[in-house]
């Protein structure tokens, strides 16, 4: 499979998904979008309250989803389309088939959100969905491509300026090495350093454990610096 054009800069964190109640130590309580969760007034801002809020977000989403009120599907969308398809076009490395397994996450959430169960933040089940439309996509096309002579078009890197600051051999080499890691060391990465989930966020949404998935950055990134770093000198090599 070839490489993908990422769509942020490697150094670049944006913001995660609504956390989950439960890995903030926090009880999930429900609440109205943009209110405060009953029970916390006297947290007094910064990322406890951030976390608190977000959560009773979550829950009412949840809630409501499953009610079948179309205006929390749309609120869903508007909080998360955009991050969801810069998510699908760095797994897939096309904006269109990332566009169709965006549409298609919200059409499977839709079908089975009588599922839900709040095992995991309902943000979180609804990227896991997308992760595994995204991995069904890929082996579509692998398929497509198992029965057809066509050239490497659909997997060439494409490159979009969004990060000034970063070199574009350096990007191009990146995203080739990326594509030599494994699958699932691929994905870590891009999940905890492009797209900045934590890893208990990466656990539920790979349905691994958080321990494996610190276990496999790890290994990514050891792999990434082995193929990036540059070789040494013979002379350096006889000091």
């Amino acid at each position: 499979m070839g490489t993908m054009g990422l769509a942020l800069p490697w150094k670049a964190r944006i913001a995660s998904a609504p956390r989950d109640a439960a890995a903030a130590g926090l009880p999930r309580q429900a609440g109205k979008w943009g209110t405060r969760v009953e029970g916390f007034e006297h947290v007094s801002g910064g990322p406890l309250r951030a976390a608190v809020e977000a959560a009773g977000e979550d829950a009412a989403l949840a809630t409501a989803c499953q009610a079948g009120d179309l205006r929390a599907y749309e609120r869903l969308y508007a909080l998360h389309g955009a991050k969801m398809k810069n998510l699908a076009r760095n797994v897939l490395g096309s904006t269109v088939d990332a566009e169709d397994a965006v549409q298609e996450t919200f059409l499977k959430v839709q079908r089975s959100i009588a599922s839900f169960r709040g095992q995991s933040s309902f943000v979180t089940w609804t990227y896991r969905i997308l992760i595994n439309t995204c991995y069904d996509a890929r082996r579509s096309r692998l398929r497509k491509k198992e029965v057809t002579t066509d050239d490497d078009s659909e997997d060439a890197p494409r490159i979009e300026p969004r990060a000034p600051g970063a070199h574009p051999s350096l990007r191009m080499a990146l995203e080739r090495a990326l594509g030599k890691l494994t699958r699932h060391q691929r994905d870590v990465f891009l999940l905890y350093e492009v797209e900045g989930f934590r890893h208990a966020e990466i656990a539920g949404m790979l349905e691994t454990t958080e321990a494996a998935s610190k276990n496999t950055l790890f290994q990514a990134k050891k792999n990434l610096r082995e193929m990036l770093e540059p070789p040494r000198s013979s002379t350096a090599q006889l000091r």
